[in-house]
């Protein structure tokens, strides 16, 4: 029995919408990157960009559990000498809850160019609102 692996031409992408309104950070990025590589499909090929299309919305009403808003920080450097901008997530939570919601999904995703195909199908949106629904996106829900 030979094994079946799923060539880039023949993938078929689905669009999924996911709210992240009251729900954990990590558990939405998880749920989204494991969409994202496609791993929830029975053609899943470790090699091929086999995934889906991800719209996350309401990412400022995302939630970190424990101390993390104030003890969590997320680090920038300018590659400048003293160039080092540290902020905490209740910063980023305020200011920048798109780039935070996409950092985590990163993250969980392979550092490779692969990995960096992957990431270009995601789209994370601070409200309500997305320009995504002439693709009839599905809802998923995370439990």
């Amino acid at each position: 029995m030979k094994s079946y692996m799923q060539k880039k031409e023949t993938v078929e992408r689905k669009w999924y919408v996911i709210d992240a309104e009251n729900q954990v950070l990590g558990r939405v990025a998880a749920k989204a990157a494991h969409i994202l590589r496609g791993k929830h499909k029975s053609t899943y090929t470790p090699h091929v960009d086999c995934g889906d299309n991800i719209i996350i919305i309401n990412a400022n009403k995302v939630v970190l559990t424990g101390n993390k808003l104030d003890d969590k920080k997320y680090y920038n450097h300018s590659m400048y000498p003293g160039g080092l901008r540290i902020r905490t997530a209740k910063v980023m939570k305020e200011q920048y809850p798109v780039e935070m919601v996409e950092r985590a999904v990163k993250g969980m995703l392979p550092h490779t160019r692969l990995g960096r195909q992957m990431y270009k199908k995601l789209f994370v949106y601070a409200d309500n609102n997305h320009p995504h629904i002439a693709q009839k996106p599905e809802k998923l829900e995370i439990k």
